[in-house]
């Protein structure tokens, strides 16, 4: 009996110590810091929200070109005011891209303003995803 209460204070006294020395810490630490460090994940190319694979602009917000500043001229028109002459010039675009570039085009284009006619849209589309799938 006598033991457990020795061991009980002892608990006791290495909980209070802890949480001083915590609530000092957390003093002297900017509110900006965080806590802990969470690991990095490196883009595996196996989830959904990988950087690599992504179409959304506010992964990477650089603008790069692939050979494809022509594509410019068409900044701020919709996806249905194009004719079948303009969008086969996407679609050459397209296809001409390595299938590591394809995602990075895809947000290029979206970073530049530029809207992708419906039916090149739908092919980036269906090509990122058979691109994911091939990897799992």
């Amino acid at each position: 009996m006598e033991v457990s209460i020795i061991i009980l204070g002892a608990l006791l006294v290495t909980g209070v110590v802890l949480y001083l020395f915590d609530r000092r810490h957390r003093k002297t630490s900017s509110p900006d810091e965080p806590a802990y460090n969470e690991p990095e994940e490196a883009c595996c190319g196996m989830h959904i929200t990988c950087e690599k694979d992504s179409l959304l602009a506010s992964v990477s917000p650089e603008i790069v070109y692939y050979d494809d500043e022509e594509l410019d001229a068409f900044k701020g028109r919709g996806a249905d005011s194009y004719t079948d002459e303009e969008i086969e010039q996407f679609r050459d675009v397209l296809l001409t891209l390595l299938p590591e570039d394809i995602a990075g085009w895809g947000r290029s284009i979206q970073l530049r303003g530029i809207e992708l006619p419906s039916s090149v849209r739908e092919e980036l589309l269906m090509i990122v995803a058979e691109a994911r799938a091939s990897l799992s």
